[in-house]
């Protein structure tokens, strides 16, 4: 696409942000569905002529193979552009697929003599729902899974180099028990780590039994042919997974069952911005200055975290779009409706909106440098953290109501190292808690924060 033509795009996917979904312009278009429509049907005549119980489709020789998979292997935009032509005479756009195939068997012989072997036995949803769940396939795998990974890392890394550093939390707003500053990066990295493993073990299910799930037209062909079996093997020859029990449609539930779990995936990832959105404004994070960007039209001073507001507003289009899709898809009156069609035509949007959101939130990343000096100034600061571990050790000592005691002196107040010691003089602790006590400090209390912060996954 021209920038010419970019710039008079509908959607911002295929104007502004087209340069960084390319990856998924040929699995998840329209030329995508095509392809993939032509390769099922391509398939589905091979895998026939290999049937010996059905001796009316003779065996292909080596050469007529090779032609037939390579309608499919080499589908070029010249194949799409002429199967949209006869589309617009057929007004249905599995048949101009079929049209199209006959086409090509024309030109050799050969094949011409098997050509209404082509879609034999199918409706058209056997055609689009193993090509959907191949432009799934592609587009998690290919696609989805290579930025969770990417993304993933890169947090997982800022949580081994940062495992050690001390870094103030904070529950409710208000300053809490330290942590690290890795460990908080080690939670989100593991938290997304679960949800990539679940995506990818998601069955992407097919079927391929006909107008109504039966094999009604099938079984009037070749009555003892076992079908069911048959198209058991075809669909594992695609790399799907067979669903036999279906109606006209595969029931689009390991639809559902993807698009809730890259909802999840990006629920995290959407946490995870405002987390950095909100250290970079208390300074914990510095963003490096870009020469010849601006980051406000009138205060020339600014340098604004874009990139994490920019995956923030991409996951919500996205999980609108992946929301609505999961709880759409798997509900269709009786055998079929087709409301589903313009539905999962969608799915390249949904998919797209990802996309955009991982790359910023990567690019945001790559534009920041940890800022130890206001991290530790802020657990400098904030002193009371050690009223938990105080009234922890006064429990051990048997010492009556120590929380009360603690939260009497500290609720409310900032303390530093002087009132810490002041305090722990006061309260008349016995000598050996007030040798665990006394050299205490807000940096030191992490728990095994760096341990949990440097784990494996698994």
């Amino acid at each position: 696409m021209s920038q010419l033509d970019s710039i008079f795009a509908i959607t911002a996917i295929d104007g502004r942000y087209r340069s960084k979904v390319e990856n998924l312009a040929h699995i998840t278009s329209e030329f995508g569905l095509i392809k993939y429509r032509t390769e099922v049907e391509c398939q589905w005549v091979l895998f026939l002529s290999d049937c010996e119980e059905i001796p009316e489709i003779p065996s292909l020789d080596k050469e007529d193979r090779a032609f037939v998979a390579a309608i499919a292997a080499n589908f070029d935009a010249v194949g799409a552009t002429r199967i949209k032509e006869i589309e617009a005479t057929t007004n249905h756009d599995v048949k101009a697929v079929e049209y199209y195939l006959k086409e090509q068997f024309a030109l050799r012989p050969n094949l011409q003599a098997i050509n209404e072997w082509v879609h034999f036995g199918c409706t058209s949803e056997d055609i689009n729902n193993t090509a959907y769940g191949l432009m799934v396939k592609a587009g998690v795998e290919d696609v989805l899974l290579v930025h969770m990974d990417q993304l993933i890392k890169v947090i997982d890394d800022l949580a081994q180099q940062y495992a050690e550093l001390p870094m103030l939390s904070r529950t409710h707003g208000q300053t809490a028990s330290p942590t690290t500053l890795g460990k908080e990066m080690k939670n989100v990295a593991a938290r997304l780590y679960r949800q990539r493993q679940q995506l990818a073990a998601v069955e992407i299910l097919a079927k391929f039994n006909g107008a109504v799930g039966n094999f009604n037209a099938h079984l009037s062909a070749y009555p003892d042919l076992p079908w069911a079996d048959l198209s058991a093997q075809f669909i594992q020859r695609l790399g799907l997974v067979n669903n036999p029990w279906t109606t006209q449609i595969e029931p689009h539930d390991y639809l559902a069952e993807v698009f809730h779990c890259i909802m999840r995936f990006n629920q995290i990832v959407l946490d995870f911005d405002r987390d950095i959105w909100s250290y970079i404004s208390i300074n914990y994070f510095k963003q490096r200055k870009v020469e010849g960007e601006t980051g406000s039209s009138t205060m020339p001073h600014k340098i604004n975290p874009i990139d994490f507001e920019n995956s923030e507003g991409n996951i919500g289009l996205a999980n609108a779009l992946l929301d609505h899709m999961a709880s759409k898809l798997p509900v269709s009156r009786w055998q079929r409706d087709l409301s589903d069609s313009t539905v999962l035509r969608n799915i390249g949007s949904a998919f797209a909106h990802c996309g955009i959101a991982y790359q910023a939130t990567l690019k945001g990343l790559s534009r920041l440098d940890v800022n130890p000096a206001a991290i530790a100034a802020d657990l400098d600061d904030s002193w009371e953290v050690l009223a938990e571990p105080v009234q922890t050790v006064m429990r051990k000592y048997g010492m009556n109501e120590p929380y009360e005691q603690l939260k009497a002196v500290t609720r409310g107040r900032s303390l530093n190292a002087e009132l810490f010691l002041e305090i722990l003089e006061e309260l008349k602790l016995p000598e050996a808690a007030q040798a665990e006590l006394r050299d205490l400090r807000p940096e030191t209390y992490i728990g095994i924060a760096s341990e949990l912060a440097k784990r494996d996954f698994e």
